[in-house]
């Protein structure tokens, strides 16, 4: 499949929701954890506050969920990499151990260009033979391969969606420019997760944080296993809030802030959420 940069339309007539958005019910997934980056699985409902716009809202349902993901890897194989893509296969290993009943999975390479790997699997061994063919060269197309992998996410079977960044650089060489794919990532229904080996950018920073992901840094490629084990466990540890949104039909895009008031005497604790939702139209 090739990459072409999408005409530019407004962010306005989205039709794809942010969140999840059932009877007229949004739906917030929210990660938390301690200070060292460990899943809290203890919390109630009273211990999270939710505002959209501003206004604190009543929350309606909660749940903690421990269900299938629709998991894309977007894997760089520029030539920047070597020296770093064996390490950075074997750590996938680790990815696949945790899996669940229901999971699926695919993988876009990306070099000068980006390409899928096949289409979704269900079977991390496929996975891993396909990585294992890979060779590092060439430049970086990052952006592209984001597009590709938001694009293949469209045929996920599960209602999880994760995009699982492995990068030690910037882009240097797409067609897609940031803003593009922070408007296509933001109409998504994907949480954008990232590990940095060696490097943090900037740009998957910000995708992390406004769809409640996270980027973990791996200095060198001998830390990749265990950021690898610590971000598998977050992402298949969520809690789902769910509120009554006054302004369900608007078209308009609303602002969600999730607050978590730990226990009495226990450390503060990090939530990560989408921060964002573009309400559906008449």
């Amino acid at each position: 499949m090739t990459i072409q940069p999408r005409p530019r339309h407004s962010a306005r007539g989205a039709s794809a929701p942010i969140l999840r958005l059932d009877l007229k019910v949004v739906l917030v997934p929210v990660m938390v954890t301690d200070a060292r980056g460990r899943p809290v699985l203890n919390l109630s409902r009273d211990h999270f506050r939710v505002l959209e716009d501003g206004v604190e809202q009543v929350i309606r349902s909660f749940s903690q969920e421990d269900t299938p993901v629709s998991l894309g890897i977007i894997f760089d194989t520029s030539g920047s990499m070597r020296g770093r893509l064996s390490a950075s296969v074997e750590s996938m290993r680790l990815l696949f151990e945790t899996r669940m009943t229901g999971d699926e999975y695919f993988v876009v390479q990306f070099a000068d260009q980006p390409h899928l790997l096949g289409g979704f699997t269900p079977e991390p061994e496929e996975i891993r033979q396909r990585l294992g063919l890979l060779q590092a060269h060439g430049w970086t197309s990052l952006l592209d391969a984001i597009a590709l992998g938001v694009h293949e996410m469209t045929s996920a079977r599960n209602a999880r969606h994760v995009l699982l960044v492995l990068s030690d650089g910037n882009d240097n060489n797409s067609r897609y420019t940031e803003k593009e794919i922070r408007s296509m990532v933001m109409e998504s229904d994907v949480r954008v997760c990232a590990i940095g080996v060696g490097h943090r950018s900037r740009f998957l920073q910000q995708l992390a944080e406004e769809t409640g992901g996270k980027v973990l840094i791996a200095q060198h490629a001998a830390d990749l296993q265990d950021v690898v084990q610590t971000l598998s466990r977050e992402i298949r540890t969520q809690y789902v809030v769910g509120y009554s949104s006054q302004c369900w039909n608007d078209g308009k895009y609303h602002k969600v802030r999730v607050e978590v008031v730990p226990p009495p005497g226990a450390p503060a604790l990090r939530a990560s959420w989408r921060r964002g939702y573009y309400a559906p139209s008449e």
